[in-house]
């Protein structure tokens, strides 16, 4: 059995979900326009830099959802992936999911940003298999915290290899598709690691090494 990981946010998707997710809260008026949108895009620069606490971004994040009834924050989602993720789905991402399922391949979604956010996503792009950020939730409520470990930099191999242990298959090559710096941990464990329209520094990593480059944009 093989695995075929990917990550989400500007790999399969031509953009970043969560910070799309802050964007259309602005345009909503569910947040205020100036400080929650600076305050976004600062958190977006720490992930590109790679300096982003994920601790504090995820409380940001959630605190909109606190202020809203469940019915009207899933309500929001929905709303949020037809109008702005369904056209964000990269235009080689179908084909790219599609060729690993020809082959037999398991896949697997891992990604730094809530599963509140990812949940649907993974769903819309047909990957039975999600690790995300989860939100600590008590009485049904988010609090604001992190349950577990984020799926963020080196925590995506922590989660991976606790997903695995948790898997009655025991795959023999894994795949491992991203775009990010943040994820070069995970993507020197795989057989198989493909950088996927990368940054800067990804890239300079990827040709180091003789790592394939593609591009599905």
């Amino acid at each position: 059995m093989k695995l075929a990981i990917f990550d989400l946010d500007n790999t399969l998707l031509a953009g970043d979900s969560d910070h799309a997710w802050g964007e259309f809260l602005v345009a909503k008026g569910i947040v205020s326009n100036a400080d929650h949108r600076r305050a976004n895009d600062h958190f977006y620069q720490q992930y590109v830099a790679g300096t982003l606490d994920i601790h504090e971004y995820v409380a940001f994040v959630t605190k909109p959802l606190q202020q809203l009834a469940e019915q009207e924050r899933n309500d929001l989602r929905a709303e949020f992936v037809q109008e702005v993720v369904q056209p964000m789905i990269a235009a080689g991402a179908p084909a790219l999911l599609q060729q690993h399922r020809l082959q037999g391949h398991d896949l697997l979604i891992i990604t730094a940003t809530n599963r509140f956010v990812t949940a649907p996503i993974a769903d819309l792009l047909d990957v039975p298999n999600l690790l995300a950020t989860d939100l600590e939730m008590r009485d049904g409520e988010f609090t604001g915290r992190i349950a577990g470990t984020p799926a963020f930099q080196a925590g995506k191999i922590s989660r991976l290899h606790a997903w695995l242990a948790e898997r009655d298959k025991a795959y023999t090559e894994h795949y491992f598709y991203s775009d990010s710096h943040n994820d070069l941990p995970l993507l020197k464990e795989v057989a198989h690691p493909v950088a996927v329209d990368p940054d800067d520094a990804l890239l300079a990593t990827a040709e180091e090494l003789g790592w394939p480059v593609i591009s599905l944009r």
